[in-house]
């Protein structure tokens, strides 16, 4: 790495090798995420980065969450402190004279044009009680020959879409039947993440109805075909926008029918809390639903979506891989026994840019964090 006094980066160069271990498996998409990913927050000027995936005669590894995101962050995270070390500063003042500014670009030339980073690490910087609790750990750590106390803050700029542009789509299907109720099946995974609930919550507010009135029934790809995984932090973006996108149909068709049976224009009807509004009149959506039918109006429909803006070459590793970022940081403290190595964390603040959350309540319990809070920009 080249820094300035100051600390700020002026150029680096990495060379990052990953253990495949005896097969390929997904070492080589890893370790394209991985290169994505060491810029994190940092705007680099300069930069030259070399990845390489060892063949080694081990068992073959395969992805896990992240697949290689937090690999290349905590590389230069690590880079970072060290110059920090260096310098005498305060690890969080190099960090902040690095972040991102808006419309910078990343090595792989996608401008960085939702930047929150800045704002957000302020604000969690002044929640956490960061400075006054560094000063503590430094008086901690001055007086305690053998037990050391740790204190972090450390942003986080995760791309959100796959790097394989294809992977980028999903279906979905959404019958509605003449009692109103509402059944969803579409291309994602359920795995304890709430996807579910979050493509129901999607699917009521489009047609106006209790969450109550959606189930969703398991994937099934004999029902939606040639689905792309769960994964890259995409599930809900995909498969929400592809069921949105059939229930927006039936609520066009069924906005028609209700204006041709009652009048008004079809742009003036109105769908919500399991009623519907028309030429100065409302029904139950179950009505609706019913008179649909008997007028032959399709009440069902499939859904399709394709994330927009992407591109990718994978010869020269420039593009577009993201739709957007999200951005979090955390700050972590921990205890460290100097002999041992055992190390305990004694507290956690976490704070994320969910921008606005389809389900805070999921959203906020999955930072499982002891400490955490939500923040939407």
């Amino acid at each position: 790495m080249g820094y300035d006094d100051e600390g700020r980066v002026l150029g680096a160069e990495i060379t990052m090798v990953s253990r495949a271990g005896h097969s390929a498996d997904l070492s080589g998409p890893v370790m394209t995420r991985a290169l994505c990913h060491f810029d994190n927050a940092y705007w680099l000027p300069d930069v030259a980065m070399h990845g390489y995936c060892a063949k080694t005669n081990t068992q073959s590894n395969t992805a896990f969450r992240g697949f290689g995101g937090p690999q290349g962050a905590i590389a230069i995270e690590n880079i970072l402190d060290s110059i920090a070390r260096a310098l005498g500063k305060d690890a969080l003042d190099v960090r902040r004279l690095n972040f991102y500014d808006q419309g910078q670009s990343t090595p792989y030339g996608q401008a960085v044009d939702d930047n929150v980073i800045r704002e957000l690490v302020a604000e969690l910087e002044a929640t956490s009680d960061y400075r006054a609790r560094r000063k503590a750990v430094n008086a901690f750590n001055a007086s305690s020959p053998v037990l050391k106390r740790g204190l972090a803050l450390t942003p986080v700029k995760f791309g959100i879409s796959f790097n394989v542009k294809h992977f980028n789509q999903a279906g979905a299907l959404v019958h509605v039947y003449t009692d109103g109720s509402i059944l969803v099946n579409h291309g994602g995974t359920e795995m304890g993440q709430g996807l579910n609930t979050k493509v129901a919550q999607v699917v009521a507010h489009e047609l106006g109805v209790p969450f109550e009135s959606v189930r969703v029934t398991a994937t099934d790809t004999h029902k939606i075909a040639n689905t792309s995984a769960t994964a890259a932090s995409t599930g809900s973006d995909l498969n929400g926008k592809a069921a949105q996108d059939a229930a927006r149909q039936i609520r066009e068709r069924l906005a028609a029918c209700a204006a041709a049976l009652f009048g008004g224009e079809t742009s003036a009807v109105r769908f919500a809390g399991g009623v519907v509004s028309v030429a100065g009149r409302s029904l139950p959506f179950a009505e609706l639903a019913t008179k649909a039918r008997q007028e032959r109006v399709q009440l069902w429909s499939d859904g399709f979506y394709a994330t927009p803006g992407l591109s990718w070459n994978r010869e020269t590793l420039q593009g577009r891989p993201f739709y957007y970022f999200a951005y979090g940081a955390a700050v972590s403290e921990v205890l460290l026994d100097t002999l041992t190595g055992e190390w305990r964390l004694l507290r956690a603040d976490v704070l994320h840019d969910v921008g606005r959350s389809l389900n805070p309540a999921i959203d906020i319990g999955r930072s499982k964090a002891p400490s955490s809070r939500a923040w939407a920009g």
